[in-house]
């Protein structure tokens, strides 16, 4: 018999930061990520709830006003992190935005705007990778543990990145960048004992959804195998949570969706 080795890790300690962390699937992490110990820059804009959220949950918290695609923005909430916190352990890029065009309507004789397409993987995609190569220095100059792992990133992408529905050209685009990031990025930052994990989540009760109709959303829940319901955030954030604590997870992507695979 040969003995057995387990590597423990925990959340407790570490130090994230979280972007569009003042709702959804951000708010989820934030209030996870917390409850488990770690102490976490909620990064969102500045017309959010992020300050509100940041008093409710205390001295673990901090609210960092961010635009993703803001270069100074980023490096301003980094500096926030680096003078409250004084480190960078984790980040999960959930910041993100959405549209539904057809990319040519025949009813108004239009097709797709290119400004519009353009926002979309400006902030995601964009924004994605802007906080991602900022953020890297600060996670740097952590020391490496017993694995020689120094940070973990985490970022967001969609069960449209793999079967896009109609109207979703934009969005599936921006997502599937995204996954297509992933593996590069992991091989990147290898050598300096940095993560790279993405998660692609189905749908999930968060405040977008909540905007549609309820027979809509009724809809929705039908097309998820099972469980058929949505996804909590919280399942998400504990999914975040999971990548963290196992350090042999690294350039993958991982779907989250109860089996469903979108219907056009």
């Amino acid at each position: 018999m040969y003995p057995v080795c387990f590597h423990v890790y925990f959340i407790t300690g570490l130090v994230a930061l979280v972007t569009g962390g003042a709702s959804g699937l951000g708010l989820g992490v934030v209030r996870k990520f917390i409850k488990e110990g770690a102490k976490v820059a909620i990064a969102d804009l500045p017309t959010s709830k992020g300050n509100e959220i940041a008093d409710e949950l205390g001295k673990s918290a901090v609210f960092t006003p961010m635009n993703v695609t803001s270069s100074d923005d980023v490096n301003a909430a980094l500096d926030t992190i680096q003078k409250k916190f004084q480190k960078l352990d984790v980040i999960v890029n959930a910041a993100g935005i959405a549209c539904a065009h057809k990319i040519y309507n025949r009813n108004t004789d239009t097709p797709h705007t290119i400004e519009t397409f353009e926002n979309v993987l400006k902030v995601n995609v964009t924004g994605t990778f802007n906080v991602t190569r900022l953020s890297v220095p600060l996670m740097f100059k952590n020391t490496p543990d017993n694995d020689g792992q120094r940070g973990v990133i985490i970022n967001t992408a969609s069960v449209a990145a793999f079967e896009g529905q109609v109207g979703q050209a934009a969005y599936s685009a921006s997502k599937g960048a995204i996954v297509s990031m992933t593996l590069p990025l992991a091989r990147d930052l290898a050598n300096i004992g940095i993560r790279v994990v993405t998660i692609a989540p189905g749908i999930f009760d968060t405040p977008l959804l909540g905007t549609l109709p309820e027979k809509v959303r009724a809809y929705l829940t039908k097309t998820v195998p099972f469980p058929n319901r949505l996804g909590d955030p919280d399942e998400f954030a504990k999914l975040a949570q999971h990548i963290v604590e196992n350090h042999l997870l690294n350039g993958e992507v991982i779907r989250l969706d109860g089996a469903l695979r979108m219907q056009p």
